[in-house]
């Protein structure tokens, strides 16, 4: 019965041998409960995601069986790739708005998990033997309701890894042939790509503790000239988030005026520009304000992947500062495009 916390994935450097491997699947993680006439979708914090996909809803009803409960990926895809910014959409409180997008993009979910079927719990059998029960229980399984590739082969998987990313996926998941399915616990390793980029730092936020930054809002030039926010670098050791108060307040703005975000606190500005404080369903009433900079100042970051080529999909890691590069040469241009993959290849389907 709901919830079920999801089990977890720990980051490193290189695919590791030995496993069961996965593509990963850039998407919004749900553990699917279905009891006959009933579907019920939880999101990775236990919340329900029913409401957001009613079309999954009827499509899982009609292809899964009676009684199970699935690990897995909700997903839209778009001309043969992911879609994240597609998906973020459907997570509003018009239910009108809702059941449009629902026929406009509508979404997949591909299971990777088996957590019960009929009335069996499989929490404590081995992943291999869930994965075998999986693939049985889903065999001629139809779109848009998936079953996620797999491999035991570590070069398939670095094949994976490489070709994957055209189509929106996010790296590859190794995961230990005799785990228990852990709740809550990161019993599997992910493989992310990592690139880097040189970046404006044109203003910071506050950490929530106190005066000590909390998060450097990035910035890249268009081809316009524009400075355009393209994320956040936020994670940094407390001492060394009060140094860098001290380090940038030569470059400390009095106010937002002249600055070349300076009209992000007005709404419709935002639908022409990407400027910091944007407001969205997911920030709700969350201080959105911002430390002013003088965009003077390069830092190199790493980032894995760009949203619709635009900004960076996650949190970026701050590398170094680099005093040998111009603001103005910190353009799109620098970024790196994966090359494009069909997702219908992923799945071995044309549809």
């Amino acid at each position: 019965m709901p919830p079920v916390k999801p089990m977890l994935a720990k980051s490193v450097a290189t695919i590791p041998p030995g496993m069961q491997y996965e593509a990963k699947w850039d998407g919004f993680r749900a553990i699917v409960f279905r009891d006959g006439p009933e579907v019920e979708l939880g999101s990775r914090t236990g919340k329900p995601l029913t409401r957001y996909f009613p079309e999954l809803v009827a499509a899982l009803k009609e292809r899964l069986p009676e009684r199970c409960v699935l690990d897995g990926e909700i997903v839209i895809a778009r001309e043969g790739r992911l879609d994240f910014d597609a998906l973020t959409e459907r997570i509003h409180p018009a239910d009108s708005r809702v059941r449009m997008l629902a026929e406009r993009t509508p979404s997949s979910f591909v299971a990777f998990d088996l957590l019960a079927l009929a009335d069996e719990s499989l929490l404590d059998v081995p992943l291999s033997d869930r994965r075998a029960l999986l693939t049985t229980a889903l065999s001629g399984v139809r779109p848009p309701v998936h079953v996620a590739p797999a491999t035991t082969d570590v070069e398939v998987a670095q094949q994976w890894f490489q070709e994957y990313e055209g189509a929106g996926l996010d790296g590859v998941v190794a995961k230990p042939l005799t785990v228990r399915y852990l709740q809550d616990e990161r019993a599997m390793y992910k493989v992310k790509h990592e690139r880097t980029a040189d970046v404006v730092v044109a203003g910071y936020r506050l950490h929530k503790s106190g005066p000590v930054v909390g998060s450097l809002l990035l910035g890249l030039h268009d081809d316009q000239g524009t400075l355009q926010h393209v994320g956040v670098s936020a994670a940094f050791a407390m001492k060394r988030r009060a140094e860098l108060v001290a380090e940038l307040e030569p470059l400390r703005m009095d106010d937002v005026t002249g600055h070349p975000w300076a009209a992000w606190g007005n709404e419709a500005a935002h639908e022409t520009a990407r400027l910091p404080g944007a407001p969205s369903r997911w920030s709700g009433k969350k201080d959105l304000s911002w430390v002013p900079l003088r965009p003077e100042r390069v830092a190199e970051v790493a980032y894995d992947h760009m949203e619709n080529g635009a900004r960076f999909r996650h949190t970026a890691r701050f590398r170094r500062w680099r005093p040998d590069r111009t603001p103005e040469s910190c353009t799109y241009a620098q970024l790196e495009e994966p090359v494009r993959y069909d997702l219908a290849e992923v799945f071995g389907v044309r549809d």
